[in-house]
């Protein structure tokens, strides 16, 4: 499935389906997030922060399959700390979500992801 393909299915899409390998356990685990994009590049924010178990396990393991309306990709991810680019990202949230949903929902913006999506 290609790149250009999945970028197209995004585009209508609140949430995407992400698979991660358990830091522990080495299974698969899936889970809905929610997620913004800008141009080819998709982030991902977690809601508790540097303590969500799906960001730990991004962190060992960097290699993630995202999956929404019958489309899929995989790449290799980037946790991002720094503070000025994770307030860009929460602010790209905030744009798509909301701002009292973003407040609500994440209690601990530390930390992101960055998704390629090429």
């Amino acid at each position: 499935m290609g790149a250009e393909e999945f970028k197209k299915a995004l585009e209508s899409a609140r949430e995407v389906e992400i698979t991660v390998t358990g830091r522990t356990s080495g299974r698969q685990i899936t889970i809905p997030v929610w997620f913004v994009q800008d141009d080819d590049r998709m982030y991902l924010l977690p809601v508790r922060g540097p303590d969500a178990d799906w960001y730990k396990n991004l962190v060992k393991s960097p290699t993630i399959r995202l999956a929404v309306d019958g489309t899929e990709h995989s790449t290799r991810v980037t946790p991002i700390t720094e503070p000025t680019r994770v307030s860009d990202i929460v602010d790209k949230f905030r744009a798509k979500y909301g701002s009292r949903d973003v407040a609500a929902y994440y209690s601990r913006p530390e930390v992101a992801v960055e998704v390629p999506l090429t």
